[in-house]
């Protein structure tokens, strides 16, 4: 924990409004500053271009992308000569694939070079497959990344970054694991309530809804299966959800048909999924008709067999990604690590943009804590984390905890208890043991699940590894 969240814990609730309000005056600056409605203006003009016209616009804006990116050290250092020739063509096809890797070795070889910008961000991934990445942003792709999701998401759905909304995300709102609330704090300048993912549970669920009605809010935003499960709490105990509502946003994973449902019902609007990634490195976003929508002038995005060649419509392949929006540190055909396929069917709103059947295998396991509260992301457990290259956390029993960590030569007793304090911050009094080990078994997409959730499985996950618990 850095010494501001330090001195965030120890203030009363009270104060810790005040430093979230103070930090939101901040953070509206950063998002809505200057350029921003500039941004939604050409968002909103692209918005209903036809597919002559995206292609046109998408390609004149990947030929001096491509170009630019030969001055990125990474790039000048590591593509052949040929692989320079295609950029310069905008051949995007036969450049190399970017693997995560190289950007977790060195990012500064990934930044553009020259004078240091003076408005500049530093963000870290959440580590979904383990281990974090730093980006590297210019205030002005933080203003335009918002911008697009005030056009294409919550205008899509309705709403607006200017009207009141509630977040699920994984910042630790509530310090206290042991708190008998609130669970939520108050940025008064954009009017945004935040809420504390580790808390929810049965006992709880009314806070929440108290919350929303103490705040009028209008839309929902955040952690899909974070509503969700709020939202089963809903129904079981028949809370009475405030009428203000008029949708919900999703992030972050995957919305199946029961989820949707269950929201739907228990929120009485609609439910509106988005997909993006961290690095923003692409943009799909829910229209009214309910099909997911790539945003063409945010990122060329290909799915691809595993020969590289393009799949089908309908046919699962790997998401690579070419970010359009980001100069600073620039992202040429990026490895996501998601499955994905493309629809056959134009979609029934009008607009030209690519269709996405379905993106597979973002949803993780849910972990029950022995208190009934569920969690369903450990957003922070490895981020700051040096010596840990990659973790992954799983439950065995309500009460016993599994991390598996491949560390660095460097990982040390304190690093074991820092991730034990952290897992028992966020599932109460639990055993947690912390498993180092030399790697973690992928699937066959190269990627392996950040949670899992073995208790209706009665398995043991013990190989008899070194191992540290604390309880």
């Amino acid at each position: 924990m850095g010494k501001l969240d330090q001195l965030y814990a120890r203030l009363p609730v009270t104060g810790q409004n005040v430093a979230v309000s103070t930090y939101g005056l901040y953070w509206n600056w950063v998002r809505f500053g200057p350029g921003y409605k500039k941004f939604v203006t050409q968002y909103r003009a692209r918005d209903r271009f036809s597919a002559d016209e995206w292609q046109r616009w998408q390609q004149m804006r990947l030929n001096s992308f491509l170009t630019s990116v030969l001055d990125i050290p990474y790039y000048a250092n590591h593509w052949s000569e040929s692989a320079k020739a295609a950029a310069r063509a905008g051949q995007l096809s036969d450049l190399p694939l970017l693997e995560k890797q190289p950007l977790r070795d060195d990012v500064s070889q990934f930044l553009r070079p020259g004078s240091r910008p003076l408005r500049r961000m530093i963000s870290r991934t959440s580590g979904s497959t383990g281990t974090p990445i730093d980006n590297h942003w210019l205030w002005q792709e933080v203003r335009e990344a918002r911008a697009v999701r005030e056009v294409r998401s919550a205008g899509w759905a309705g709403v607006s970054f200017a009207e009141p909304r509630a977040t699920f995300s994984g910042r630790f709102v509530e310090p206290d694991p042991h708190s008998s609330g609130p669970f939520h704090r108050y940025n008064r300048v954009e009017r945004q309530v935040y809420f504390s993912a580790f808390h929810l549970r049965p006992d709880t669920a009314h806070q929440y809804v108290d919350a929303l009605r103490q705040h009028r809010t209008r839309w929902l935003t955040g952690y899909a299966v974070s509503f969700y499960l709020l939202a089963e709490m809903i129904l079981e105990q028949k809370l009475d959800v405030p009428k203000s509502l008029q949708a919900v946003v999703t992030t972050s994973e995957k919305v199946t048909d029961e989820m949707r449902d269950v929201m739907q019902r228990a929120f009485g609007c609609r439910v509106f999924e988005e997909y993006s990634t961290v690095e923003n490195c692409l943009f799909a976003s829910e229209c009214e008709a309910g099909n997911l929508h790539v945003s063409p002038d945010v990122s060329v995005v290909e799915i691809l067999r595993p020969d590289g060649t393009p799949c089908d419509p309908e046919e699962p392949g790997e998401v690579v990604t070419t970010c359009l929006m980001r100069n600073y540190q620039p992202f040429v055909r990026y490895r996501v690590g998601d499955i994905a396929t493309w629809s056959a069917v134009p979609c029934g709103c009008g607009r030209s943009m690519p269709v996405l059947k379905e993106v597979v295998g973002r949803l993780e396991d849910v972990l029950i804590g022995p208190d009934g509260r569920r969690m369903v992301r450990f957003h922070g457990v490895f981020v700051n984390q040096p010596n840990v290259r990659e973790g992954q956390v799983i439950q065995e029993t309500r009460t016993r905890i599994r991390v598996k960590v491949v560390p660095t030569e460097a990982f040390t007793a304190a690093d074991v208890a820092d991730i034990q304090n952290r897992v028992q911050q966020r599932m109460g009094e639990v055993e947690v043991v912390v498993q180092p080990v030399t790697e973690i078994p992928r699937s066959k997409a190269g990627k392996f699940k950040a949670v899992i959730n073995l208790t209706s499985q009665n398995t043991s996950t013990n190989t008899g590894a070194s191992e540290y618990v604390a309880h």
